[in-house]
């Protein structure tokens, strides 16, 4: 068991969105480890074959820009001139067979778990909102049918309407000795 506690919240709130993958910047990387951003791309870059695209990529200048522009990173001036380098759950997992210290892999086994409580909320979330448009739409097709009911009951209570209107009018024309009883 590991004896490094790290709160989810902490790790959660370093998983961004870019290029539609779920990723942990380099920086936010070396402070989770507690080892210089340099060094952590230097074993990177050391061990490269490990780390295709899927895994690990390199920040174009639009995408650092977002970044900045969001707060994610305080400026460009804390990532010392380099682009820093975006790890996907798959490259979080390999730095542990690059970083073979204790702590980084301690480390790693808590980012992995909040990669799968984030992925298995997001699944929650899915199955919900699901379920909601299911039930959106049943309320749509009931609130239909209860229109055509009560269109139904208005032309039944216009034909009741008529029929009543019609026995209460006074009868014209050649009247019998049978009808005159009536």
């Amino acid at each position: 068991m590991s004896n490094i506690i790290i709160p989810l919240e902490t790790i959660a709130t370093k998983i961004l969105l870019l290029r539609d993958e779920k990723v942990i910047l380099d920086i936010h990387l070396s402070d989770l480890y507690d080892v210089e951003t340099r060094v952590l791309k230097q074993a990177v870059r050391r061990n490269i074959e490990r780390f295709p695209l899927d895994f690990m990529f390199e920040l174009e200048d639009d995408e650092i820009e977002l970044l900045v522009s969001q707060n994610v990173i305080p400026s460009k001036k804390i990532l010392g001139g380099a682009r820093p380098f975006a790890f996907t759950e798959t490259g979080v997992a390999m730095l542990s067979s690059v970083l073979k210290n204790k702590k980084a892999i301690d480390i790693n086994i808590a980012i992995m778990r909040t990669f799968i409580k984030l992925r298995k909320a997001l699944n929650d979330n899915t199955k919900l909102m699901r379920r909601l448009d299911d039930i959106e739409y049943k309320s749509a097709d009931h609130n239909k049918k209860i229109m055509l009911i009560f269109e139904y009951l208005k032309q039944f209570e216009e034909a009741k309407q008529k029929e009543i209107n019609i026995s209460k009018r006074k009868r014209i024309g050649f009247k019998t000795y049978d009808s005159q009883e009536e």
